[in-house]
């Protein structure tokens, strides 16, 4: 009697062991993407997203399946994705973000003004006099306080009663929510849109209504605001092997995923710090 119980304990032990082989099998074969179904240019749930582009083409580099959880991308994002294991990668996160595990910057954009071309308003410094005159454009995020810089940025110089405010969650029964802003511009209804550039660029290419867009300028007074980011994919904290897998997969491929975001026109800016540092090298 107890040979036997000792047998099927150890066909027991073997069958948990080769259950649990299998199931990191399956997971290694796979790269599960965290995205919203709902926010081109960044992702949406047919896959036509530049954040969607990228997620094919390093599943394809890798040799894995792709494969997505969709979850708006607002407050809780990560808590119920990626910190529930639901997924293993956002494609898309400002780098040195607290709540992951951070690869390698892959692009870096700026915010910008964004105007009808036809009215050739040259507009760059975020301290231009005629902001006080003109209807401008902003996203909010909340009404905690947490909102955009050029926001903040025009809150601080007393420009206010002229600022319109478009939530940047907006409402999800419609397609792509931020795109409001730039919508309310083309159809006239504010002179200017300060807008996170990805936003901005892909609304320039695909508008009906010729677009300027110009990377905003004079921000260095509104310090700590930045209005400059980094942006790189996050994995889960202590997931080191997929970061170092996606770090290979941005090296190897960076000239290809520059090309792929300016195809959606994605305007992209060059780390300023970085080019100095390189300069006094040379």
């Amino acid at each position: 009697m107890r040979n036997r119980t000792s047998l099927s304990g150890l066909l027991v032990a073997a069958c948990l062991i080769c259950a649990s082989a299998a199931a990191r099998s399956e997971a290694g074969s796979e790269l599960r993407v965290c995205a919203d179904p709902n926010n081109l240019p960044f992702s949406n749930r047919e896959g036509a997203g530049f954040e969607n582009k990228i997620a094919e083409l390093a599943a394809d580099k890798l040799g894995k399946t792709l494969s997505y959880t969709w979850w708006a991308q607002r407050r809780g994002f990560i808590r119920h994705t990626l910190k529930a294991r639901l997924c293993d990668v956002v494609i898309g996160l400002p780098a040195h973000y607290d709540l992951v595990e951070n690869t390698r910057p892959y692009y870096r954009s700026a915010y910008v003004f964004v105007s009808q071309r036809e009215r050739n308003l040259q507009l760059r410094s975020i301290d231009d006099p005629r902001l006080k005159q003109l209807r401008v454009g902003v996203h909010l995020i909340g009404d905690d306080g947490n909102n955009t810089p050029p926001a903040h940025a025009l809150g601080d110089q007393g420009i206010v009663d002229n600022v319109r405010g478009y939530m940047i969650y907006g409402d999800y029964r419609e397609p792509d929510p931020p795109a409001r802003l730039i919508e309310a511009l083309e159809h006239g209804d504010i002179d200017v849109a300060a807008a996170w550039g990805p936003l901005a660029g892909y609304a320039a290419k695909t508008s009906s209504v010729p677009l300027s867009i110009t990377p905003i300028q004079g921000a260095e007074q509104f310090a700590p605001l930045r209005f400059q980011f980094e942006i790189a994919m996050g994995v889960r904290k202590g997931d080191h092997a997929l970061r170092d897998q996606l770090n290979d997969f941005l090296a190897q491929n960076a000239a290809e995923i520059t090309a792929l975001l300016k195809s959606y026109g994605v305007p992209l800016v060059e780390n300023s710090r970085a080019a100095t540092s390189e300069n006094e090298a040379k």
